[in-house]
């Protein structure tokens, strides 16, 4: 039976059907789930996509923290049971969500990017990095207003420290983030948030490469070593 990976979609989410495409192409069952609604429906990971979640009101991620969805996803992915990954607007919510350290404040041009980027992989020790290898440089889109991950320098040098920062940007980070930081993980390796697109590289067609990929087919050689997590999830 197919992996079943459920994608969260919130008032204002963009690219939760890419999400769901990916996941698919991978070799997974994508599973809808509606932000007003708690129950996880026994999937065994959940997606964040980009987005507007709820318009970025107040801040980007700070009401989504409080959907109904949240409730179940919070407690499973804080003890280790549930992988979750945050992309862009989902990164967010996982930091406004404390499920991750630091925060993503404008980008130091004050402007919207939207590019091609080059991303090296520094930690492939995580549910959704294991098909990388450590230093290998991928090429996924960037587009964003509001990534530049930003936090203290106490936190910068314990996820330096502990092997959890997961991603960095190749050169100068286009959005100012602090030590060219493009993705982090919890101290499980489970929930990863990642401010660039994979969804958008996972087909020649259509995108910048497919190296995106790997971080999908990452979780199901992960759930294959580990079991489903959606008794825990659901529990």
């Amino acid at each position: 039976m197919a992996a079943r990976v459920g994608v969260v979609t919130f008032p204002g989410s963009l690219d939760d059907r890419d999400a769901a495409r990916a996941v698919r192409l991978a070799g997974a069952e994508p599973v809808s789930l509606w932000h007003d609604n708690s129950d996880l429906r026994g999937v065994d990971a959940v997606v964040l996509p980009g987005g507007f979640s709820y318009g970025d009101y107040l801040r980007c991620g700070a009401i989504a923290r409080f959907a109904p969805v949240m409730t179940e996803l919070v407690p499973a992915a804080r003890e280790g049971s549930l992988p979750v990954l945050g992309i862009c607007n989902g990164f967010q919510i996982l930091c406004e969500s404390h499920l991750l350290p630091g925060a993503l404040t404008r980008n130091r041009s004050l402007r919207f990017i939207n590019r091609d980027q080059r991303v090296r992989i520094e930690s492939a020790a995580t549910a959704w990095t294991n098909r990388y290898t450590e230093g290998e440089e991928v090429c996924i889109v960037l587009k964003s207003g509001e990534g530049s991950f930003v936090a203290d320098e106490a936190t910068l040098d314990e996820l330096e420290r502990s092997g959890r920062v997961v991603a960095r940007y190749v050169g100068e980070a286009p959005n100012g983030a602090r030590r060219g930081i493009a993705g982090i993980s919890n101290e499980h390796g489970n929930v990863v948030g990642l401010m660039p697109h994979p969804e958008h590289a996972v087909e020649e067609l259509t995108g910048a490469s497919t190296d995106g990929l790997g971080f999908f087919t990452s979780l199901l050689a992960h759930l294959a070593e580990t079991g489903p997590a959606a008794a825990a999830a659901t529990g």
